[in-house]
């Protein structure tokens, strides 16, 4: 569940006019400051923003599941569940409180380096090295200066 603050922030992102992207990065920041903290760990950088997306796509925020193709079909699938969950105000089901503790526990024994700024600084970087070798109109879209390479 994210914190009330996290939520406010990213409300407060939407209000301004800001992309779905930029709201949903409270979200990944939220994460990280978690793993920091201790609170729990996780594999690698990319696991925790994968967590952060789901979370605020959960929020409600209108953050369209990946493309087919650019992820596996198993994260597309799980990012269109979140997505349909965020925008539907249907009966909001509590949580399994046996499935929710066995996913803290899990999370709980990973290590905490994924959200260090050597980590983030390697995800950084190879993800606007991708970016450059899809292409100049996508690297200006998430505007990639091109100096990574």
């Amino acid at each position: 569940m994210p914190e009330r603050e996290t939520i406010e922030r990213a409300r407060a992102d939407a209000e301004e006019g800001k992309a779905p992207s930029t709201q949903a990065g409270e979200f990944v920041k939220e994460e990280m400051d978690h793993i920091r903290e201790g609170k729990h760990g996780a594999r690698s950088p990319q696991q925790a923003i994968a967590i952060g997306l789901s979370k605020a796509r959960r929020a409600g925020v209108p953050l369209a599941p990946p493309k087919a193709g650019r992820r596996s079909d198993r994260t597309r699938k799980q990012a269109e569940r979140d997505y349909d969950k965020g925008q539907s105000r249907a009966g909001k089901k509590k949580p399994s409180a046996k499935r929710s503790r066995a996913v803290t526990q899990a999370l709980k024994r990973e290590r905490h380096s994924a959200a260090s700024h050597e980590a983030l600084s390697r995800q950084a970087r190879s993800a606007a090295a991708e970016r450059k070798k899809r292409g100049p109109v996508t690297a200006r879209k998430k505007g990639s200066s091109g100096r990574a390479g």
